[in-house]
């Protein structure tokens, strides 16, 4: 008797995989599950919404109505799941939102193939996601077509009031004014009295941190080094004639002393006024070695006129040093080389004939010199002292006593005169080391032969300024005159 049948229940839902059921359903149509065995849950009615759930739908509200799924031909193939995205809505106008079109993004979260929505899931569809109060819009559009990954820009508009600028990789370079310095940067911009790019405002680099420069009989190359961060180092090099003619050849080296104030200053300085007072003395027919003298006098008057007030009370202060560096020239004339020095940088003698014994010229004003010259230590032990290069002599105010050291000789044989400071000679302390540094044809190549000599300190570690100058012997008759 039809009393006596199982009454099918009342759920709307597998209890096992929450496929929508029918009414009359007592085998869900997707998993199989017996539904006569449930009996149907008692309903809830929430007073507020908990974990994403919403109340129950008042009396007389509309639902929705889902789409049945397709008939499969084996009860044990899943039916397909349905999305709430598959469902047409209205935008907030409630206007008709466009089917989405998955297959055409099938990299879309939303689409079957997408790993988080995998096909049969029954986590895709959400029951409360139907639901929703009348009047308010159900539609939520997941086919938002992708962005570009990049957006091309279109270029600037013209037009007869309107300039396109240039393209600055393209366009022609301005030239600058007459005397005016092209930023190293940006190419465009002048360089203003401070040393920056009035364009870009990027610092130039300093005019003294790499120097050259070549008369044809001699040649000096200055640089900062790899640790400084300034150049305190300075030279001159020029040529003028004897009175009777022949020429004479000049290479000054200047080497600031770090521990006082403006060090650079003094070096240039001190190159400068040594270098026009044999320029001014030899022509007049001064002896080379007594215009040597007089122009290390002239230095030093020159870094003593450098001092002002702050430096002059160095006992209120006695932070504040005055300028002070050293100085080291030598002077080729046809027959003789005269050097003189006050400090530590050196003067070496190269021969052509590399069979021939080199030399070095000059003793340093040092704590080690003086070791050694007492007795005390041999000159390895000395030089291996970490007051090795604490020096005894200097131009500058708070100079001891100035005692210029002058020497002259005459070579037998063609060579080359290396003048230079402790940035070189410390990684080429002998004269023999010094000689295997210096390339083969440097009477010939005097610029070359001074660069390299740069290359060799600075591939050496470049702890200190660089500076050398490269002067063949004898000196050669043509090319004379002042420079």
């Amino acid at each position: 008797m039809m009393s006596q049948m199982p009454q099918p229940t009342a759920l709307s839902r597998c209890p096992s995989c929450e496929e929508p059921l029918d009414a009359a359903d007592r085998f869900c149509g997707a998993c199989g599950y017996d539904l006569s065995t449930v009996a149907a849950p008692p309903r809830d009615h929430p007073t507020i919404a908990m974990n994403g759930t919403s109340p129950d739908l008042p009396p007389g509200a509309p639902s929705v109505d889902w789409p049945r799924p397709r008939q499969t031909g084996s009860t044990d193939t899943p039916a397909p799941v349905h999305r709430a995205a598959d469902i047409p809505g209205t935008d907030s106008g409630g206007s008709e939102l466009p089917h989405p079109a998955h297959a055409e993004h099938p990299e879309h979260p939303e689409h079957p193939e997408h790993p988080e929505h995998p096909e049969g899931d029954p986590a895709a569809v959400r029951p409360s996601a139907a639901r929703r109060p009348a009047g308010q819009p159900s539609g939520v559009r997941f086919d938002r077509p992708s962005e570009p990954d990049e957006y091309p820009l279109a270029p600037p508009a013209g037009g007869p009031d309107r300039e396109v600028p240039a393209d600055p990789r393209t366009g022609d370079l301005p030239v600058p004014a007459a005397g005016a310095k092209l930023c190293v940067a940006c190419r465009a911009g002048q360089v203003d009295t401070d040393g920056y790019c009035e364009n870009c405002g990027h610092a130039q680099p300093r005019e003294r941190d790499h120097m050259e420069q070549e008369l044809g009989a001699v040649a000096a190359v200055s640089d900062r080094g790899l640790r400084h961060h300034r150049n305190e180092d300075a030279f001159a090099v020029s040529s003028t004639a004897l009175p009777d003619g022949s020429p004479a050849v000049v290479a000054i080296v200047c080497d600031g002393v770090s521990s006082a104030t403006r060090p650079d200053e003094a070096s240039l300085a001190a190159s400068h006024a040594a270098n026009e007072s044999l320029l001014a003395a030899l022509p007049l027919g001064t002896h080379p070695q007594q215009a040597m003298h007089e122009a290390i006098v002239a230095a030093s008057e020159a870094v003593n006129a450098l001092t002002g007030p702050s430096t002059a009370q160095a006992e209120h202060a006695p932070h504040v040093n005055a300028p002070a560096c050293t100085i080291v020239g030598a002077l080729v004339t046809p027959s003789l080389l005269i050097v003189g020095w006050v400090g530590d940088s050196r003067v070496y003698w190269v021969p052509v004939d590399r069979s021939s014994t080199p030399a070095r010229l000059t003793e340093d004003d040092s704590w080690a010199a003086q070791m050694v010259a007492a007795g005390l230590m041999n000159e390895a032990e000395a030089y291996a002292d970490e007051r090795a290069h604490a020096i005894t002599g200097w131009l500058g105010a708070d100079a001891y006593e100035l005692e210029p050291h002058t020497v002259s000789f005459k070579p037998d044989r063609p060579g080359v005169v290396v003048v230079c400071s402790d940035g070189l000679w410390n990684y080429a302390e002998t004269a023999e080391e010094m000689a295997e540094a210096v390339p083969l044809d440097a009477a010939e190549r005097p610029l070359h032969s001074a660069r390299v000599l740069v290359g060799h300190a600075l591939d050496g570690g470049g702890h200190d300024n660089v500076t050398v100058a490269v002067l063949p012997f004898p000196a050669p008759s043509q090319g004379a005159g002042s420079a």
